[in-house]
């Protein structure tokens, strides 16, 4: 074969490489989403108190974010396909119980599981994908791509669930998980490249451990401020235990010759700007699935088929904005293109805000204009975010970037949402989010 034979078939190989863990990640999204729409006819079938679909709600998210930090360490050490393949190992046994959960009890230790797995997956996919692309242009092309994945799976993960519950059950759903962590344990082999191991990192399993339990504790406390008050023992114990965990791992992380997390990783004002817009973006995203499922099923009466064809212009939208994020990231900027997504996404919220979620509004005019802004706007600032987080990273900090980002991406929502819903309307937890995306691009656009 010829030296231009040999380049192509490289060039088709990677791109092959991409999709299958383009479509990993993808999935990974969809299955913390894939409860959403299904959840209240779920709790019936199991007669659950408020309390179990709460913490049914959170329970992927939990290990996922937890994890996350400790699953970018462990790819960065024994290489990014070895715990690639131990996570969809892992996330291929939880989904496969999922569907066949006779209680509360079974179906909870599975998507604990499936957390524990996708959080194994999340980092080593992109300490993978830093191995394909070892150029930064290339490499910055594909995060570009990469950022706007997680919330074209949220979009897919409502939009398919409410489908198939309503013409299957909700018990089918769990099947498109298991398929493609199936497939992408069959294809790995062959489509991804041997990652070498970097033996020299110590593991740091005392430093994990407290951000693994503070992560953890501190998401439990505030998801369940939904049902509790803030001055509970149920919130405050969590919240403040998981506070002071994280407390201890920072001042432990300054200390340590190798740490888990550099503090200056953190510390540099690019990638904090930028992982502050993705956990806003994905919060405003999460929060409208959230608040519209509720709406359109409650408010409205919509059945969970109406209520996931709403959302149709939300994912046409998001990604005809992620096709032309790339483009615009190389022309523009990054940061610009970040900017411009907050912006844009604030905008979709202040019209969805200004409608005041009443029910005689009509759907064409008075929720869908805002629908479309923010997908578009969510998709630019996530890809934008994606570049900015991981620009300069070194590859041996590969899976380190790929936690803190899909941290941001768990964390984030959960913390933001917590705090508003003190607020006690939807539309003043949208205006409030719409306020952040705005301030945040500002910030972004002084710090260009």
């Amino acid at each position: 074969m010829t030296a231009t034979g040999v380049a192509r078939a490289t060039a088709t190989r990677h791109r092959h490489a991409f999709v299958l863990l383009g479509s990993v990640q993808t999935v990974l999204i969809f299955t913390l989403a894939a409860i959403a729409i299904p959840l209240p006819h779920l709790a019936h079938e199991f007669a659950l108190e408020r309390s179990d679909v709460i913490l049914l709600s959170a329970a992927y998210g939990l290990t996922f974010a937890g994890l996350l930090l400790f699953g970018g360490r462990l790819a960065d050490r024994h290489g990014g396909r070895p715990v690639l393949t131990a996570g969809l190992l892992l996330f291929a046994a939880a989904s496969a119980a999922v569907p066949f959960a006779p209680g509360i009890e079974v179906l909870l230790a599975a998507r604990f599981a499936q957390g524990a797995g996708a959080a194994l997956v999340a980092p080593a996919a992109m300490a993978v994908l830093r191995v394909l692309f070892p150029s930064p242009t290339a490499y910055g092309k594909a995060m570009a791509t990469w950022g706007g994945l997680s919330v074209l799976g949220a979009t897919a993960g409502n939009l398919l669930s409410g489908v198939i519950s309503a013409l299957l059950s909700w018990r089918w759903t769990f099947a498109v998980p298991l398929v493609v962590a199936i497939t992408a344990l069959a294809l790995a082999p062959r489509l991804l490249p041997d990652t070498a191991p970097n033996r020299g990192r110590a593991l740091d399993l005392p430093a994990a451990l407290l951000a693994t339990l503070g992560i953890t504790l501190a998401s439990y406390g505030l998801v369940v401020t939904d049902a509790r008050p803030w001055s509970s023992s149920d919130v405050l114990v969590p919240l403040l235990g998981g506070t002071a965990l994280l407390a201890s791992f920072w001042y432990a992380e300054h200390r340590a010759r190798d740490p888990l997390l550099p503090p200056r990783f953190l510390l540099d004002r690019r990638r904090a700007l930028a992982l502050t817009a993705t956990a806003l973006s994905a919060c405003g995203t999460a929060m409208t699935f959230v608040i519209f499922s509720l709406h359109l099923q409650q408010g409205r009466d919509w059945s969970q088929l109406q209520t996931s064809a709403a959302f149709v212009p939300f994912a046409v939208a998001l990604i005809a904005s992620g096709r032309t994020a790339g483009p615009l990231i190389g022309r523009y900027g990054a940061g610009a293109v970040t900017s411009a997504g907050l912006g844009t996404g604030a905008a979709g919220l202040a019209l969805l805000a200004g409608t005041g979620l009443d029910a005689h509004t009509w759907y064409a005019y008075g929720l869908l204009p805002g629908l479309v802004l923010l997908s578009a706007g969510a998709a630019a600032s996530f890809a934008g975010a994606a570049v900015l987080a991981t620009e300069g990273v070194p590859q041996r900090q590969s899976g380190l970037a790929g936690g803190v980002l899909n941290t941001a991406m768990e964390f984030g929502p959960t913390a933001v949402f917590a705090g508003l819903l003190t607020l006690g309307s939807d539309a003043s937890s949208l205006a409030v989010t719409g306020a952040a995306l705005a301030v945040a691009a500002l910030l972004n656009h002084r710090t260009k």
